[in-house]
């Protein structure tokens, strides 16, 4: 039985390790995506100063602007498409804990019933052995 629990306990720690990592690499790309849309603003920046035009519907407006606005406006929707799975995966993670703590507290009651039952046993011997010495001493 121990060794079944044990096994238990080892695939639930693997189980809420796995979903740790899944939410670390979330973050992670939520993070990258947001530096790199923060990049593209600076360059739309600079590229807004050299040319002198910083509206969109003007007909000389740099490509290189569009196209870094239209990079940009992609990656902050992966970044909030991220943060939508982020958000999943903290559920997961959580619940991947409360099944940790669920076989733990299994594993640890199991651990208390055997020793109970150890000391009872034990407790059954020495009242054995009490017995018999009264009984040797009475004669």
């Amino acid at each position: 039985m121990k060794s079944r629990s044990e096994s238990l306990i080892r695939l639930k720690k693997f189980q809420v390790d796995e979903k740790r990592r899944q939410v670390t690499q979330i973050e992670m790309m939520v993070a990258d995506f947001e530096r790199m849309a923060s990049d593209l603003d600076q360059q739309i920046e600079i590229e807004h100063t050299k040319t002198g035009i910083s509206d969109i519907a003007h007909f000389a407006y740099s490509t290189f602007a569009k196209a870094a606005l239209q990079r940009r406006d992609n990656l902050l929707a992966s970044a909030n498409d991220m943060r939508e799975k982020l958000e999943s995966a903290q559920d997961a993670l959580a619940e991947a804990l409360e099944d940790l703590k669920k076989v733990e507290l299994l594993d640890q009651r199991e651990h208390q019933r055997e020793v109970a039952e150890q000391n009872k046993i034990e407790q059954a011997e020495f009242d054995e052995i009490a017995r018999l010495r009264f009984r040797n001493n009475g004669r």
